[in-house]
């Protein structure tokens, strides 16, 4: 098994993702007119008042936050540090380029959910790439392939990665037994998961701006202690990025080294086109009423993992002067908690060992959320199987606290790898969708109007959307 999995991540995340993520965001970066850079005002102007909640779904400013606890997690402490040891700082650079087409494969994906998001028994919104991949392009085995390999990996195995992730950050920090962390930890996320999605969100929208503020604040301190040395850092980044300086602080990985582990990382901090975030953008309600809106929100939150908490970590550790290329030197958390206590003395590992509580803490309530979401498409939305799931989700953080979990984590790689693939092939799919989607929407702006989505506008899809959610009079519209 270890063998068909090992084979698996490298051809997936070795070939067809680095390169399939990357293309795909290059793609939806044209077909939907550059949105990310031409239109990046909106992206703001979508959030800015969105906190209203309706009984049927969460606001976008509730989406926004889940979809960020699950996004910024180990990878944004651990991963950054990562990436720079193994693809010097260069790597960065090439973070930001994923990053930055990354918000239109977020878009594309969030417009999506929105536009064929359903209502379940109890009246509430559910929706995601399974419903997508069912209604839009007509496909049951792609939408059942795509929730089993979801609840595995999201739901199931990297809540016990990033529980793994909080007892070793606070072993090191403050000497607590790892079976006391699993026990808070699981004793938590039960309380808050068994209060289902709106207690996730409740959770979600105080936590997530605290600790990603209180984050984004200890580096723009780090930044102005050091502000002389910071263009040289940038110019170092940059340059490095196309190999021109692949020597600097005794890094000679070169031009590939930088793409790839910068394509990597940056790929699994914001996780667009992966398929996770949707699951959470069609639980919202849009404001403005058009699923292009909850698209926006989405991509903002690519912009916000990499370009502002991401960017955050890289600076501090560069700006450290700690960083060692030598084999066995340290890298990950441990290269990011050196970096802090050269910067702020003693209390940079408490820090960072804060910072990866809360941040892998919200993770688990995030990945919980999407993984509730494929449980309703797989019919298995009641009381009894939820109450399964909440279960084995907290057994998975108990014993994720106290083991290893290397090769689990190798295992949630290929499901993941697999629903991403699964993914793409439908966003592609249905590209032609997502471009009147954003014509639509930008047309109604710039003719003074609030955008608001007409179903009869889009005949062509026929029954695959519910036009009862789009449409307060049905009649008017057929």
């Amino acid at each position: 098994m270890t063998v068909i999995v090992d084979f698996l991540n490298s051809i997936l995340w070795g070939y067809v993702l680095v390169w399939g993520l990357l293309g795909v965001g290059v793609f939806f970066t044209w077909r939907s007119g550059f949105i990310q850079f031409r239109h990046f005002a909106e992206f703001f102007r979508v959030i800015a008042s969105s906190r209203e909640t309706t009984s049927n779904g969460i606001s976008p400013f509730q989406a926004l936050t889940i979809s960020l606890a699950s996004r910024v997690g180990t990878g944004n402490l651990a991963g950054v540090a990562v990436a720079i040891y193994l693809g010097g700082p260069g790597a960065i650079f090439w973070m930001w380029m994923v990053a930055l087409v990354g918000m239109a494969t977020a878009y594309a994906e969030s417009s999506l959910a929105q536009l064929y998001k359903v209502r379940n028994a109890d009246d509430q919104y559910r929706g995601g790439p399974a419903f997508y991949m069912d209604k839009g392009v007509g496909s049951k085995a792609m939408g059942y392939a795509f929730s089993v390999a979801l609840i595995l990996s999201f739901g199931l195995i990297f809540s016990a990665v990033q529980a793994n992730s909080i007892s070793v950050a606070l072993e090191e920090a403050f000497s607590i037994p790892k079976l006391v962390t699993g026990l808070v930890v699981a004793g938590l996320a039960g309380i808050v998961i068994f209060g289902g999605i709106r207690s996730i969100a409740s959770v979600a929208e105080k936590v997530v701006p605290a600790m990603a503020g209180l984050y984004v604040l200890v580096a723009l301190f780090v930044v102005v202690t050091h502000i002389t040395e910071v263009p040289g850092v940038l110019w170092l980044i940059v340059s490095s990025a196309f190999g021109l300086q692949e020597a600097a602080g005794g890094f000679t990985g070169g031009l590939m080294a930088a793409l790839l582990n910068g394509v990597k990382r940056g790929l699994f901090s914001n996780e667009a086109g992966m398929g996770s975030a949707p699951n959470i953008a069609a639980v919202a309600v849009p404001q403005p009423h058009h699923p292009s809106s909850q698209g926006m929100v989405q991509g903002l939150g690519v912009f916000i993992d990499t370009l502002v908490i991401c960017t955050a970590t890289a600076l501090m550790i560069l700006l450290s002067g700690v960083v060692d290329y030598s084999e066995g030197a340290p890298t990950g958390m441990a290269l990011t908690q050196i970096a802090l206590d050269e910067h702020i003395g003693s209390f940079g590992p408490i820090f960072v060992g804060l910072a990866i509580f809360f941040f892998a803490f919200t993770s688990i309530l995030g990945n919980y959320s999407y993984a509730e979401n494929a449980m309703e498409f797989l019919g298995l939305g009641g009381k009894i199987p939820l109450l399964v799931l909440k279960g084995l989700v907290i057994a998975m953080v108990l014993w994720g606290s106290v083991q290893a979990v290397t090769t689990v984590f190798n295992f949630a790689d290929a499901s993941m790898a697999v629903m991403a693939t699964i993914n793409l092939v439908a966003i592609l799919i249905l590209s032609k969708t997502v471009a009147k989607l954003t014509k639509d929407y930008f047309a109604q702006r710039a003719a003074g109007q609030e955008p608001v989505f007409h179903a009869k506008e889009y005949p062509e899809l026929g029954e695959g959307i519910d036009r009862t959610i789009w449409n307060q009079d049905v009649e008017s519209e057929r």
